[in-house]
């Protein structure tokens, strides 16, 4: 980066300056021409004196070596000239500054003369007589000009470009030593100083980005740490059921059971296989939101009709339980995934029935407005407390640990429902008073779009 600003300073310095160069040379020449002209004019006057006073004597042991002399008659015959031999040059009565000075007195122009040929000023005067003394010079080209001052030229040129080397050197340094100096893992001490005031954007957004990777490595280290709880958990959960099942198993291979205990241990057996079975459906499903539910299909589906289905299934676990479930609502249709909808609604109810007082109820309504569907599931069950409300959603958390055996829950039907809900892009609320019941609404778009 440093090479870079250097080169660029460097190269616009010399660029500057040679601009700057040709502009001064330029002037210079302007300057120049306008003096060569105005001491051309001056000694045109002198001269014009000189040949009124004396004639063609003037000329005699004239010096001249600048200056061109010559001397027209007033039908423009050449009566003399410094430079030339008057007997083959041509008249001069049609010279633009004979004709002029013929006519007003005085007159000039500049043009190739084909007699020295060579770019020429010309200044001419009329005498009393009325004859033109005319005067002339050669003109200075621009890279007569140049070669003029060809040595000092080179020297301001070497001296430009060390010293734009030395400044573009110091300067590229300077620019880019703050920058090197930016303590990068703390950048906000730099905002609103001077020194980093163009670069503060910048700043501002590595600012930032470290800001979300901290939160990032939060996340990271946040979820490797729930799959190393979750899988401590699962670990836990299978323990159980594969125990009791090994433990009957082995009475059975010992002969140890009697012939009346055979049914009801082989009944524990069952229900404990069950659960294990469960578990793992759960975990399996589980698995598959935190995918982000990437193998399921979105579709259109009526969200009321799924409800119903999902409590019919229900029926005969409620009934069981003297526990009376109710369906309310209207037709919903939404674009979502159907078996993550079937799910939201199943293990609300599946917790609601299980965590509920005998003689209870769950009430299950659908609603539906321009843009949401609401789900309300309502309870008479034993309530929540309010310090552990936050925490239900978490796997294999469970709010009456004494109860929860007796149901034989997984611990997991709520996470699956907070997951399902957050892929509709939804939300979930809880209404819980300690004794008296639950209320979970969960709303979602009626069509967030696949994502």
């Amino acid at each position: 980066m440093n090479s870079k600003i250097f080169r660029a300073i460097w190269i616009v310095a010399i660029a500057v300056f040679l601009a700057s160069l040709l502009l001064i040379m330029g002037s210079l020449y302007s300057y120049f021409s306008s003096v060569q002209k105005n001491q051309l004019r001056i000694e045109t006057d002198l001269a014009s004196q000189g040949v009124s006073l004396s004639g063609a004597d003037y000329f005699n042991n004239l010096k001249t070596e600048n200056y061109r002399i010559t001397w027209v008659s007033p039908d423009g015959e050449v009566l003399y000239d410094d430079e030339a031999n008057t007997a083959i040059m041509q008249n001069h009565l049609e010279r633009p500054e004979i004709k002029q000075a013929l006519k007003e007195g005085f007159g000039e122009s500049t043009r190739h003369s084909y007699t020295l040929e060579d770019q020429q000023y010309y200044a001419a005067k009329r005498l009393p007589d009325g004859s033109v003394l005319r005067l002339s010079i050669v003109q200075q080209s621009v890279w007569s000009l140049l070669f003029g001052f060809a040595q000092p030229i080179c020297f301001v040129i070497f001296a430009a470009l060390i010293l734009s080397y030395i400044l573009a050197s110091r300067s590229a340094r300077k620019i880019v030593a703050p920058i090197n100096e930016i303590d990068l893992e703390h950048p906000n001490q730099y905002f609103g100083q001077d020194n980093y005031k163009e670069i503060e954007p910048l700043l501002r957004h590595i600012s930032a980005q470290q800001i979300q990777l901290k939160q990032d490595q939060e996340e990271i280290e946040k979820a490797a740490l729930i799959r190393q709880e979750f899988s401590a958990n699962v670990s836990h959960e299978l323990k159980t059921p594969l125990h009791v099942i090994s433990g009957y198993a082995e009475l059975f291979e010992n002969g140890l059971v009697k012939e009346e205990d055979i049914k009801p241990f082989a009944k524990k057996i069952h229900a404990e296989s069950l659960r294990m079975t469960k578990l793992i459906e759960d975990i399996i499903e589980l698995t598959k939101l935190d995918n982000g539910g990437t193998e399921m299909k979105w579709e259109k589906c009526d969200f009321y009709s799924i409800a119903e289905n999902a409590v019919d299934t229900l029926e005969s676990a409620a009934s069981d339980m003297n526990i009376k479930l109710i369906v309310n609502g209207e037709n919903a249709p939404v674009t979502a995934i159907p078996q993550m909808i079937y799910s939201i609604v199943y293990n609300l109810c599946d917790n609601a029935i299980k965590y509920s007082q005998p003689n209870g109820y769950v009430s299950v309504t659908v609603t539906q407005n321009d843009r949401h569907t609401v789900l309300t599931v309502k309870d008479t069950g034993i309530g929540i407390q309010e310090e552990e409300q936050e925490r239900i959603f978490e796997r294999f958390y469970r709010v009456d640990k004494s109860r929860s055996k007796e149901v034989c829950g997984t611990g997991l039907g709520l996470s699956i429902v907070k997951h399902a809900v957050m892929i509709h892009k939804g939300n979930i609320r809880l209404n819980s008073v300690l004794g008296k019941g639950s209320e979970f609404i969960v709303t979602i778009p009626n069509y967030p779009g696949i994502t």
